[in-house]
C-alpha cells in the first residue's frame, strides 16, 4: 500500500517535527509513501517530503483550501489528511496492510495522551443517540443545537449519521477530487461537518473503521463526547 501523508500547519506549530518523525519511525519503504506539508515557513526538507508555503493572510484559518491542495499535489491514491498535532504509532502502516484496501474513506483509532479515546468513530446526527432536548435546526446544515458527539462501539454501522472530525481522516484521492472541501468555509465554521454530511449521506462510499492502526493526539484537549464504549 502506498500513502500520501498530508499535513496542514502554520508558523506556530509546536509538534510538526514530532509528526514527521513518527512517520519515519514506521519504516515504510521509500517508494511506498510521501509527505506533503501545507503551510509554515520552517520545515526541514528531508526525504520524501514536499513543502508548499501558504499565504496565511489571504484568508486566516483557510484549512479547507490547504486540504484541497493536499489532494491536488498527492501522488498516491491513499491520502491521510491531518493537522500537525497527531503522531503515528510505530505499527500504523502495518495495521493498514492488515486491514486492507477495500474502503473509500477510512478512520483508525485515535487516543489522547492518557490513552482515552479521542474523536475517531464519531456519531453526530443519529436521533436515537445525539440529542438532549428540543432540536433547533440551523438552516444551512440542519444540525441540532442540543446535539451530542457520541463515540459508539467500533461496530457501529450507520455511517450516514456519522461525522468525520477535520483533524484527521484517510480517503481515496478520487473521492476527494469529486467531493473537495468547501473553500467558502474556514476553521471553526463547521467545514468538517458540512463535508461529512455531504459525502456520507450520499451512501456512495465505503466508510470503514480500521482498529489495527493507532494515532495519538499531542494536544491536551478536553473532549465533550458521550462514550458508549471503551473499545
Amino acid at each position: 500500500m502506498k500513502f500520501t501523508f498530508g499535513i496542514v500547519t502554520t508558523n506556530k506549530s509546536q509538534y510538526l517535527n514530532k509528526v514527521v518523525e513518527s512517520i519515519y519511525n514506521m519504516n515504510i519503504p521509500n517508494d511506498k509513501y510521501e509527505i506533503i506539508i501545507i503551510g509554515g515557513d520552517t520545515v526541514n526538507k528531508t526525504k520524501n517530503t514536499r513543502h508548499f508555503k501558504f499565504d496565511e493572510s489571504s484568508k486566516p484559518g483557510w484549512i479547507t483550501k490547504k486540504k484541497n491542495l493536499i489532494t491536488k499535489h498527492a501522488r498516491y491514491n491513499n491520502i491521510v489528511y491531518m493537522h500537525d498535532y497527531l503522531v503515528f504509532d510505530n505499527y500504523w502502516y502495518e495495521g493498514f496492510k492488515e486491514f486492507g484496501d477495500n474502503w473509500d474513506i477510512c478512520m483508525n483509532k485515535i487516543q489522547n495522551l492518557n490513552k482515552s479515546r479521542y474523536r475517531d468513530w464519531c456519531v453526530w446526527s443519529d436521533p436515537d443517540l445525539c440529542y438532549d432536548g428540543p432540536i433547533t435546526l440551523e438552516p444551512k446544515y440542519g444540525y441540532g443545537a442540543n446535539h451530542k458527539i457520541v463515540l459508539p462501539p467500533y461496530t457501529y454501522k450507520k455511517t450516514h449519521f456519522m461525522y468525520i472530525s477535520g483533524g484527521y481522516w484517510v480517503a481515496k484521492k478520487h473521492v476527494m477530487e469529486k467531493h473537495p472541501q468547501d473553500e467558502t468555509l474556514i476553521w471553526g465554521e463547521g467545514e468538517d461537518l458540512e463535508w461529512s454530511e455531504r459525502v456520507l449521506k450520499s451512501n456512495k462510499y465505503k466508510y470503514k473503521m480500521n482498529t489495527h492502526s493507532l494515532i495519538s493526539n499531542l494536544k491536551d484537549k478536553k473532549l465533550s463526547a458521550i462514550y458508549l464504549s471503551k473499545e
